[in-house]
């Protein structure tokens, strides 16, 4: 297959550039697989979707402050850092992008204040660079001070203090992501809430989202592509609840992959944690997940592939051509859709 098979016009108007001020009201496409059609709801429907043995998986991961702005040592320029994922156990080697690149050498200080600073060791594939970093203090506590929202490049405006609340789930608990499971975005307590009175079970996984969610597959050849691993865990009492239902239902493509990660090999979840690469496009067999929670998402990426897997391409393409014509909002900050 040709990553082109997975593409469709969209409007640049259409991506969101802020969230309501409502969580609840954003608009749900939802899509009858077995039937081929659709219907326009509101999120705060959800829950006459559901019921009694149903499990609702969430991801209860954590956007942390990775965006960094600073200046290479003995200069003024402006130097971004965006720390992708740890790569030693004491938080001192990281992997990295870093913004002007050209000039950001092996062996380069990058200064972010009195209380942080980076040396550039090497540099890796499409961009990536390994920086180990030195502090004073708590790391948490310096880059919630310093740090910045890592907003997705197609928001084009600075991150604002509201973004440091908005731009996480209301069930985020496991710091580690630089990016939210943004299908979890819509939810409010009231809404968990009316899900659980209408016979639902809740559970939470955690998969910290990487870079890898941003960027596009490096081949047009779809079976050809990989992605980055990432951490996810998936705890005991999460196992059980998921094995317990009639029906699970996905809130979101990192839990999608975390649950299909866990439950390869016989279809049920057992605890554990670990890292995962694993790679969704049609022709995959889905072992656990019945249902899914999803916002939209971009042409030609690995989540568009992963939801055409789990709905049909076409049905997709169809859907999301209404979605446009219907003028519904795109991407992180977006509507969503509900794939039954």
């Amino acid at each position: 297959m040709n990553i082109a098979e997975f593409d469709y016009h969209l409007p640049p108007e259409l991506i969101a550039q802020e969230p309501l001020a409502d969580r609840a009201a954003s608009r749900m496409l939802v899509i009858d697989r077995a039937r081929g059609v659709w219907e326009d709801r509101l999120f705060r429907d959800l829950p006459s979707f559901l019921r009694s043995g149903d499990c609702l998986v969430m991801n209860n991961t954590r956007v942390f402050p990775s965006r960094l702005l600073g200046h290479r040592q003995g200069h003024t320029g402006k130097v971004e850092v965006f720390l992708t994922r740890p790569l030693s156990a004491d938080r001192r080697r990281w992997d990295c992008l870093v913004r002007p690149g050209r000039k950001v050498l092996s062996g380069t200080v990058i200064e972010f204040g009195d209380q942080l600073r980076g040396v550039i060791q090497s540099h890796g594939d499409h961009g990536h660079r390994t920086i180990e970093l030195e502090w004073c203090g708590d790391l948490d506590e310096v880059l919630d001070r310093i740090g910045h929202t890592p907003l997705p490049p197609y928001i084009h405006r600075p991150d604002d203090p509201a973004d440091r609340e908005r731009y996480q789930t209301v069930f985020a608990k496991e710091r580690g992501s630089v990016a939210a499971p943004t299908a979890g975005l819509h939810f409010t307590p009231e809404v968990l809430q009316s899900c659980r009175n209408a016979g639902a079970r809740t559970a939470e996984v955690t998969l910290h989202v990487g870079l890898g969610t941003f960027e596009p597959l490096h081949t047009d050849i779809v079976e050809e592509a990989k992605l980055h691993s990432e951490f996810y865990a998936v705890t005991t009492e999460a196992a059980q609840a998921v094995n317990e239902a009639d029906r699970v239902l996905a809130v979101g493509t990192t839990s999608v992959r975390t649950l299909e990660t866990v439950g390869r090999a016989d279809g049920f979840l057992h605890a554990g944690a670990g890292d995962t690469d694993i790679y969704i496009y049609p022709g995959f067999e889905f072992r656990v997940v019945d249902a899914m929670l999803t916002n939209f998402h971009l042409p030609q990426s690995s989540l568009m592939l992963l939801v055409s897997a789990f709905a049909g391409k076409d049905l997709i393409l169809a859907a999301y051509r209404h979605a446009v014509e219907q003028r519904y909002r795109f991407f992180s900050y977006g509507d969503c859709m509900l794939i039954l």
